[in-house]
């Protein structure tokens, strides 16, 4: 197994910064009087960094220049499994899936790279299948992804992610808490900024899950902010 949390914590500094300018935004929303779309308005800032933080902390380069190129090297088949667990409301599977049609170009027909993603939250998923963001969440982008994997949306300054991206990622309600029994085993798991939530005893617990649930070979990603014991980590 690979672990490359390291390597992943160089690469995370703007990220870094990007949420915690985030974090001092909502605590300045948090402590105004709630009122009228206060709620949007938490969620809208929350969900501005998001889209693109995975190109901000490096994983684009890490993703798309280490991980990929292993598991088209190893993987005969042509068959990724791909996992993002706790996908809140579709960031992070939809710029996977944008990595990856970046990967393969002209060969994406050639592989299965569907992205299975799941939350315990109805709420965040039925935001996620409806892949609806304002400019603000998109300003991290490039243009040039921007005009090939998003298209205006109804209301004016807001975009949906395009068809071949969002068919890419499938969801489904998941409880990080539940025993791991999807049909396929993951070549890679995208877990971040979850378990820095949880106790040491049931963050030991998913990692060991979700090791059992990876290929040989595999890889866990997490966040900047998290890491894992190197003594006692299965991976």
């Amino acid at each position: 197994m690979r672990k490359l949390t390291d390597k992943m914590n160089d690469l995370a500094v703007k990220g870094y910064v990007k949420g915690m300018q985030a974090k001092a935004k909502l605590a300045e929303v948090l402590s105004q009087k709630s009122g009228e779309g206060f709620v949007d308005t938490a969620l809208k800032i929350l969900i501005s960094v998001v889209v693109g933080a995975l190109l901000l902390a490096g994983l684009y380069t890490l993703f798309k220049d280490t991980i990929l190129p292993y598991l088209v090297e190893t993987k005969k088949d042509k068959v990724l499994s791909i996992w993002s667990a706790a996908c809140s409301s579709g960031e992070e599977p939809y710029t996977i899936s944008m990595i990856l049609k970046e990967f393969f170009g002209s060969k994406a027909a050639a592989w299965d790279t569907r992205v299975l993603a799941t939350d315990i939250s109805q709420n965040a998923l039925k935001a996620a299948k409806n892949a609806v963001y304002d400019e603000e969440a998109l300003k991290e982008l490039s243009a040039d992804w921007k005009s090939k994997y998003f298209r205006p949306a109804g209301e004016p300054g807001t975009f949906t992610v395009a068809p071949e991206i969002k068919s890419n990622v499938i969801f489904r309600t998941f409880n990080l808490m539940d025993p791991i029994r999807f049909k396929l085993k993951f070549d890679v798991i995208f877990c971040r900024n979850v378990m820095i939530y949880f106790d040491q005893p049931t963050k030991d617990a998913l990692v060991q899950r979700f090791y059992n649930a990876t290929n040989p070979g595999g890889y866990l990603l997490i966040g900047h902010s998290e890491s894992l014991n190197k003594t006692t980590t299965p991976y």
